[in-house]
């Protein structure tokens, strides 16, 4: 699904209005009524419901408006708290006021006044949730005056939350926020923002439902930028189909080099994901001292010794494959850096580049440029590097990092930070939407290099081996965690990616 700058959406809004003809009041009609009808399926199991909605001044407290209204004709205990003095409301938002005065419902507005503020922080304390119609898309900054002192007020309370279209004190398209409520859910309008999905804002969001407000669909092709986020339906119709007649040979022969001693298990792991991911064939090059510890531990695939005097003869045995993973545990000794810097230049086969692999290329990026199709999985630490920048950079920016690395050096992008980032040097970013914090463990990453190693073998491309590898591992990442996040381990993950391929492909 495609994700809206706030930009891009104010250019949307206005299309809406002035092109299909679609009166601004009728948006934000339909904008409440999404969220009244979210309302009331999460407070369906409440008798006596009591529902209270902050409203700012503008459009967002304006959607706000009308859900109370929706909801107080159901019969819903409604309090309307106002941000902003009454005359401060104007045009919609100043009519869906208007409207609403005609209704059962209480409008109080947050001031100064201690005991006043007391009052109102009980009333959201007993109600069965609180609607945050406060600030949408426009804001930026930190909240200040009474938003600040409401947020600050209503923080920590136990009662649900529900945002209209992003919460308030959330930065649309940075996810940037000092404070806000956390939403259970989010109802954002006609599309996602990017700002639900980048942190510390996505940490705010809860479950992203969007509500199409009846937009043209063509609008919505027509005016999206160049970010999505990954779905199911849309890795299924990328995932690689199996015929009846496949043979081993069909599915992909994957060489993988990597492990080093004290880093067996990285290649173990790569490897297994590799199998598990569909792989036909897989070959593992290693340290002579790891080589005896993988051929005990890695039954399905082949381990070999990897070759240590001639650099031709890693190449000929390189290219006997249909793709080449490199840097798993790879370790940092400057013979083994040396190699990855004079092998990579020499391959025409698809390549994907991780962990050491890529700390061999720190000060040698040109072999980038110079390398064949390439798949790069660097996490924060490694692209600051490659980058020349520091990790807090990366962070503070990771799609503008990972898009200016896919087009420097002519690469697919793979920022393993939260969320996975994919990039590509077109301008095309895509956000992962699996996957789960008890994946923050060692071996993870390794898993993932395996997975869309394997994904590349079968023949996709380097860009939709990246998409599918990306999220089945989210996917696979979130089965695991059903019995529990803390303590997931990355072979958890293998075990469960069959279930994962098999779940989207239904």
């Amino acid at each position: 699904m495609r994700i809206f700058t706030a930009e891009e959406m104010h250019k949307l809004d206005g299309r809406v209005i002035n092109k299909v003809g679609i009166p601004e009041m009728v948006l934000m009609e339909n904008a409440g009524a999404a969220v009244a009808a979210v309302t009331e399926t999460l407070l369906e199991e409440v008798e006596d419901k009591m529902v209270v909605v902050l409203a700012g001044k503008g459009n967002n407290g304006g959607d706000g408006l009308v859900a109370a209204r929706m909801l107080a004709a159901k019969g819903i205990d409604v309090t309307v708290v106002t941000l902003n003095p009454l005359k401060d409301f104007q045009g919609s938002a100043g009519q869906e006021l208007k409207i609403l005065k005609s209704f059962a419902v209480d409008i109080i507005p947050w001031t100064t006044g201690r005991d006043k503020q007391e009052a109102i922080k009980e009333l959201c304390s007993c109600a069965d949730l609180i609607i945050d119609a406060m600030l949408g898309t426009g804001f930026k900054g930190g909240l200040r005056g009474g938003y600040a002192e409401l947020v600050a007020a209503l923080a920590g309370l136990p009662t649900p939350v529900v945002a209209v279209d992003i919460p308030s004190g959330v930065e649309a398209d940075t996810g940037k926020c000092e404070k806000a409520l956390k939403a259970v859910v989010t109802v954002t309008m006609i599309a996602p923002k990017l700002g639900l999905y980048l942190y510390p804002g996505a940490s705010y969001a809860g479950e992203i439902l969007v509500a199409n407000l009846q937009t043209p669909p063509e609008f919505l092709a027509e005016d999206a930028g160049e970010i999505s986020t990954l779905e199911e339906n849309m890795v299924r119709e990328l995932l690689p189909q199996r015929p009846k007649n496949a043979h081993k040979g069909t599915n992909g022969h994957i060489n993988i080099i990597a492990g080093s001693a004290g880093y067996a298990g990285a290649a173990e792991l790569c490897s297994k994901a590799a199998v598990r991911a569909g792989g036909g064939l897989v070959s593992v090059y290693t340290d002579s001292d790891v080589w005896p510890i993988l051929s005990v531990k890695s039954t399905e695939a082949m381990i070999h010794k990897l070759p240590t005097e001639s650099l031709a003869e890693v190449i000929v045995t390189t290219l006997d494959a249909d793709v080449l993973a490199i840097g798993p545990g790879l370790g940092k000794a400057p013979e083994k850096q040396q190699m990855v810097r004079d092998l990579l230049p020499e391959l025409g086969l698809p390549l994907v580049i991780d962990a050491d692999g890529l700390n061999a290329l720190d000060g040698h990026e040109e072999i980038l440029q110079e390398t064949a199709e390439k798949i790069i999985t660097p996490h924060p630490g490694e692209m600051a590097r490659l980058m020349h920048i520091s990790t807090g950079e990366v962070l503070q920016a990771p799609i503008e990092t990972a898009l200016a690395a896919a087009k420097k050096w002519n690469a697919v992008v793979v920022l393993k930070c939260t969320p996975t980032l994919i990039a590509l040097q077109s301008g095309r970013v895509f956000i992962n939407t699996t996957g789960n914090e008890g994946m923050a463990t060692g071996g993870c990453g390794d898993v993932l290099t395996g997975i869309i190693a394997a994904f590349l073998g079968q023949g996709l491309t380097l860009e939709n081996a990246a998409i599918c590898g990306v999220y089945v591992q989210g996917l696979a990442g979130d089965l695991s965690a059903e019995k529990g996040k803390i303590g997931l381990k990355a072979g958890d993950l293998i075990e469960h990616l069959p279930e994962a391929i098999n779940k989207i492909m239904g």
